[in-house]
């Protein structure tokens, strides 16, 4: 029998596998190491994208922001303005109830009574005067109450003044409340 060796031709079949082996893992470290590199350019661009929205969105937040602002403003101004025009409006309203008042009064006033002083504190009147007797203070006080838009009078003092020649005369003061539009006493 014939003997061969073959030892030789497996240690360069083993050399050029390894050979080949080596040459596929570098190629394979190669292939991972530039997909690693493409990956991470891939995700940086992506950060950035999201990034640049981010600041997008934060500037039309802030516009929004200044936006709800200034309609918040423009509310509490128009709130302002609807108080302002429903004082205008309700001035305008009574503005005819001081010249109906002075012609109550008026009206109330019998013969030889006169009004020396007239106050008013919110719908409360202050009334002082002169009459040449009692008996015209308590008409007064009649009249009053029988008015439209005042309620019934309240007598706090009558003085007895002496007039002169022709006797005595009565010094009053009385408070009257008006009473609320629409409402007659």
């Amino acid at each position: 029998m014939a003997r061969i060796n073959l030892l030789p031709w497996r240690d360069r079949q083993r050399a050029v596998r390894h050979q080949h082996f080596l040459w596929l893992l570098g190629g394979i470290a190669v292939a991972a190491a530039g997909l690693i590199a493409l990956g991470e350019r891939v995700l940086d661009h992506a950060i950035e994208q999201q990034a640049s929205r981010n600041a997008y969105l934060g500037s039309r937040i802030a516009s929004l922001d200044e936006r709800i602002r200034q309609i918040s403003d423009l509310q509490v101004r128009r709130e302002q303005l609807l108080a302002r025009l429903q004082i205008i409006q309700g001035l305008q309203g009574n503005r005819p109830a001081s010249v109906r008042l002075f012609d109550q009064l008026a009206r109330a006033l019998p013969d030889g009574v006169y009004f020396t002083e007239l106050g008013r504190v919110g719908k409360m009147l202050s009334i002082s005067g002169v009459a040449e007797s009692n008996d015209q203070v308590s008409e007064l006080l009649r009249s009053l109450a029988a008015a439209s838009g005042l309620a019934v009078p309240v007598l706090e003092e009558v003085k007895t003044a002496s007039a002169g020649d022709e006797g005595s005369a009565s010094i009053f003061r009385l408070t009257v409340a008006q009473a609320p539009a629409g409402v007659e006493a």
